[in-house]
């Protein structure tokens, strides 16, 4: 049996297009969800495994639609094969039901666990650049160094709590705390 997954990140977006490709393959059924690939745990997902049966095929339109790491991936499609089932990606051509599918697919997963190493590579690179130049991402302090020497000195001599300090400064008590 052809078994068809889809899946889109958030509400806006349309599962008809894949579920459209997936029926036009063959997929005789197909679950679908709306919630982020990185999110391990997806019950429609889940539930396809478990109905899973040997000489059963999974087929997405892209293998990101089932995982969003390279160990992800490799763990979904193991957990395939071992049911004695098949993984097939439609857009990178994959179908691990061969020898020469399943080459492609480890070569192709690990060529994008690559990719999105060399793309954090680069943002760390460009931060390092740029807090060389003076530059300082992140966001700016809830507190100023006078609001934190005024949020002590109302906690020590004045004895307020926490949370009345925080309400004051219109910033969470955690914010108080680290001041």
């Amino acid at each position: 049996m052809i078994l068809g997954y889809a899946r889109v990140s958030t509400d806006d977006q349309k599962l008809d297009s894949q579920v459209d490709a997936l029926t036009e393959v063959g997929a005789e059924r197909v679950f679908s969800e709306r919630i982020s690939g990185s999110v391990r745990n997806r019950p429609e997902l889940d539930r396809l495994l478990d109905q899973l049966r040997s000489g059963d095929v999974i087929v997405v339109t892209k293998y990101d639609r089932l995982a969003r790491s390279l160990r992800d991936l490799l763990e979904i499609v193991e957990a395939i094969n071992a049911r004695g089932a098949g993984f097939r990606s439609l857009a990178e051509d994959i179908d691990t039901t061969t020898p020469a599918g399943r080459l492609i697919f480890h070569v192709f997963a690990s060529i994008a666990q690559f990719e999105r190493e060399r793309i954090s590579e680069r943002t760390r690179e460009g931060l390092a650049a740029a807090k060389r130049r003076g530059r300082i991402g992140g966001r700016p302090p809830a507190l100023t160094e006078n609001q934190k020497v005024e949020v002590r000195r109302m906690r020590d001599e004045e004895h307020r709590p926490l949370p009345e300090i925080a309400t004051l400064f219109r910033v969470s008590t955690k914010t108080v705390r680290r001041a």
